[in-house]
């Protein structure tokens, strides 16, 4: 199997008690025969006995522990983990996300991207759904278009940004500014999402997105985020139309955000 050595990056990991799914991405790294400069796993006051089992991992893959002394929340997370970071590029993945085969070749290509076009911010390569408004850049990925005219309708336009893995330059808490902290990871999102918007940032979308993560949950150590209702995949007529009518909400929501916002 090839190897790979990702000079310039380090692998930034958030983690919060669940330390088998990160061990697990550790391991799955190592069997890929990636290697970054660097590694930093920024933890939010995990339970001692994830804390323990982090320190026996860190012996293995010799990373850089960043602890805080309570639980803060994804945004003071991101902060902390990412003003450790010396390197000019990160790799950003929460704990529960595991590398498909074909990452690392995908990996290399936007690496390559992100060095040669100083325009790029971020490089994504998971979502849930795919960004509706893209055009063809090259090797698989396309770039993201911001499109403010109202008739994109797309609530998603929104999101250029997001928390899922993607590569970026390291001085991305400079140009858009920190994570809000004390908020849900939700809020902490689309906050930041918005401000990557407001500072025109620039950044490219894996076509195939599902092709390079698995999020991964077990009932061992589920997700700790906070619980988002199923109604959205519901077909009834009623659901529907709410759904809708939220969609459009939402829309008018962010767009007036955006514009306001400071």
């Amino acid at each position: 199997m090839k190897s790979y050595f990702f000079e310039d990056v380090t692998l930034l990991i958030t983690h919060y008690n669940r330390s088998g799914s990160l061990e697990r991405l550790l391991e799955r790294f190592a069997q890929q025969h990636c290697r970054f400069e660097d590694i930093v796993v920024s933890d939010d006051c995990s339970k001692p006995e994830h804390l323990n089992a982090l320190k026996e991992l860190q012996q293995r893959y010799a990373f850089r522990l960043i602890t805080a002394p309570e639980n803060r929340g994804l945004g003071n997370n991101i902060n902390k983990g990412q003003d450790a970071v010396k390197t000019a590029y990160t790799l950003y993945v929460q704990e529960d996300f595991v590398p498909k085969d074909d990452f690392p070749q995908h990996f290399q290509n936007a690496l390559q991207f992100i060095r040669e076009d100083d325009s790029l911010d971020i490089i994504r390569f998971y979502g849930y759904l795919k960004y509706p408004y893209l055009k063809p850049y090259g090797k698989g990925f396309s770039k993201m278009t911001f499109k403010q005219n109202p008739f994109y309708a797309n609530h998603l336009k929104f999101y250029c940004y997001s928390d899922h893995p993607h590569l970026r330059r390291s001085n991305f808490l400079k140009k858009f500014g920190r994570y809000v902290e004390g908020k849900n990871v939700d809020v902490t999102e689309l906050q930041m999402s918005l401000r990557f918007l407001r500072k025109k940032g620039q950044g490219l979308f894996f076509d195939e997105y599902t092709t390079l993560f698995d999020h991964s949950n077990s009932s061992v150590e589920p997700s700790t985020a906070s619980y988002r209702p199923n109604w959205r995949q519901s077909k009834q007529p009623v659901v529907l139309f709410l759904r809708w009518f939220y969609l459009k909400y939402r829309f008018v929501k962010n767009s007036s955000q955006l514009i306001f916002m400071e």
